[in-house]
């Protein structure tokens, strides 16, 4: 299993912690910051479902017109951890 921290842009989150297995499964999410029940429930749904396939859901989400959002920097996030397994 991997850690990966990310810090987010453009969004009221300030950090993403995520934990992958070997097969790029998420096994964990955890938001610092942001509105809480809108984080909890983005991670709790990540929660067992391949990388890949959150990202390819979430990736284009915007909040507000920001151009991005909580779930979107969660893609970004997972782009990045795939990268590095």
């Amino acid at each position: 299993m991997a850690k990966y921290s990310y810090i987010p842009s453009g969004v009221c989150s300030r950090m993403i912690n995520i934990e992958l297995d070997d097969d790029g499964v998420v096994e964990n999410v955890q938001f610092i910051g942001g509105c809480s029940g809108n984080t909890q429930g983005v991670a709790t749904l990540a929660k067992g479902m391949q990388a890949q396939d959150v990202i390819e859901r979430l990736k284009n989400i915007d909040c507000n017109g920001k151009g991005t959002s909580c779930p979107a920097q969660l893609a970004l996030a997972l782009e990045e951890a795939l990268e590095e397994i």
